[in-house]
């Protein structure tokens, strides 16, 4: 009984797997390298704090903003020098860490609007905690003050 249940078990994981990686529900990735974006061709790397390049789409991570570090900038640069310090934590994050990738559909610019979690906790939350980012819509933009 024990032999069928466990290979039960494995045929379940091995479906959830299959219908994962079929409808691109989640991804995950340990051997995947960011740096920040250059002027270079985008492929995988990290615009700033909210948004990345993965294998050529273009994500822009939900349910959190980071300060901008060249357009729309309303804080000076205190918040300049915060936005290069939240790309830098999220390049840090990525390259350290195996992640899950969660698409859910797109923005008014045509990004991929996705969640990235590492050990099942948003990277936004993370973001947030070291005080780099704002939850969004609601949270205060506290480097404009």
């Amino acid at each position: 009984m024990l032999r069928i249940l466990g290979a039960t078990g494995a045929v379940l994981v091995a479906i959830s797997a299959v219908f994962l990686a079929a409808n691109g529900a989640a991804q995950s990735s340990h051997e995947v390298h960011f740096e920040e974006c250059g002027s270079s061709k985008r492929v995988t790397c990290v615009v700033d704090g909210d948004t990345i390049w993965f294998e050529g789409e273009k994500i822009r991570l939900k349910d959190f903003d980071t300060p901008e570090p060249q357009t729309n900038i309303c804080g000076g640069s205190e918040e300049i020098t915060l936005a290069h310090k939240a790309s830098d934590r999220l390049v840090q994050l990525l390259n350290e860490n195996a992640f899950s990738l969660e698409r859910d559909g797109k923005d008014r610019h045509g990004r991929t609007l996705a969640t990235i979690r590492i050990n099942g906790r948003d990277i936004g939350d993370i973001l947030i905690y070291d005080g780099l980012a704002r939850s969004w819509p609601d949270g205060v933009e506290f480097w404009c003050e």
